[in-house]
């Protein structure tokens, strides 16, 4: 069986828009019409930039019309401070190109929203990334004086999940966006992968905004631009893959392994496995490493980092303290 039709099957949802790409070309390795793909080489990283142009691309992949930039970096995964400043430093970069398609002045005022949970871990990313960089819209309404011209307004929220707060979180963000009135929002959440060597090691931009909770089966109102009024830039990172993906994975290395095993998946196949190996969690279990603690907290850092870079240049200019550290 089809890996599409596999993960079709047992739910598995792809976030990255750089995996659906690779699953809708398959073997053949055909463009997508509407759908244009570019890569980049760096030092420690590849950056994957699909462009859907079209309805058409965006029927096939499943995703908005919009850019989706992926950096692939598996040095994020381990203690290695100065790779993490160079992918923070990339990251920056490729978000200023976003800024500069949807023409964001560099003192144009943002709202950086961190989505999760703070009970979760795997879900925290969000939320920690808030505590990694510098808001500045309170001091520039009672302290201008101590701040450079032409300092950004920043503000930052992290408005909790729907299962502890009781409301949408597209709400809580509708009435902050009517009261605070940015130009944009950068709202930053976990995300599920559909290959485990992704997780903790690819960075995923769009211009698109976000979904929060479809990669794990919660269907949650998307916030994006026609919801929010504002255009949307999502930061995602992959924190936890669905236990279908693993069970595919095994399946498809042990007819590598041993050919003559003859292992043919059919669909009544696949929906038996997906309902006798994951019934104890109703079909809908994802997986996270047990370092993901560690995970998390780096990976908040090079969010949080490439914030400060991107959004206060003013600042640094000026030699302003800003915790890049």
């Amino acid at each position: 069986m089809e890996r599409a039709e596999f993960y079709r099957l047992t739910g598995v949802v792809l976030d990255l828009a750089v995996e659906a790409h690779d699953l809708l070309r398959g073997a053949t390795r055909q463009e997508v019409p509407g759908v244009r793909e570019d890569k980049e080489k760096y030092a420690n990283a590849t950056v994957t930039t699909i462009t859907i142009f079209n309805a058409a691309g965006a029927q096939a992949m499943g995703k908005p019309q919009g850019t989706y930039i992926t950096i692939d970096a598996p040095a994020l995964r381990y203690e290695n401070p100065p790779v993490h400043e160079e992918i923070a430093s990339l990251l920056a970069q490729k978000l200023g190109v976003l800024l500069q398609k949807w023409q964001i002045g560099p003192s144009d005022p943002v709202l950086v929203v961190g989505l999760g949970n703070w009970e979760a871990t795997p879900d925290s990313l969000g939320p920690k990334v808030v505590n990694q960089f510098t808001v500045t819209r309170h001091l520039l309404k009672f302290a201008p004086q101590n701040l450079p011209p032409g300092t950004r307004p920043v503000s930052a929220l992290a408005p909790g999940v729907l299962g502890t707060t009781g409301i949408e979180t597209a709400e809580i963000l509708r009435g902050v966006v009517e009261k605070t009135r940015p130009r944009i929002l950068i709202a930053i959440d976990a995300l599920a992968a559909g290959d485990l060597g992704r997780i903790g090691s690819s960075i995923q931009i769009t211009d698109t905004g976000i979904n929060p909770g479809s990669g794990v089966g919660n269907k949650r109102t998307g916030i994006n631009i026609e919801t929010m009024g504002i255009p949307v830039i999502a930061i995602g990172i992959p924190t936890v893959v669905h236990a279908g993906v693993i069970i595919y994975e095994v399946l498809n290395q042990l007819q590598q392994a041993f050919p003559g095993t003859n292992i043919n998946l059919d669909q009544i196949m696949a929906q038996n496995l997906a309902r006798n190996v994951l019934a104890p969690f109703g079909g809908n279990l994802t997986v996270t490493p047990k370092e993901i603690d560690d995970l998390v907290h780096n990976l908040a850092w090079v969010i949080g980092n490439a914030l400060n870079r991107t959004l206060h240049n003013t600042l640094l200019q000026a030699g302003a303290a800003v915790p890049l550290h």
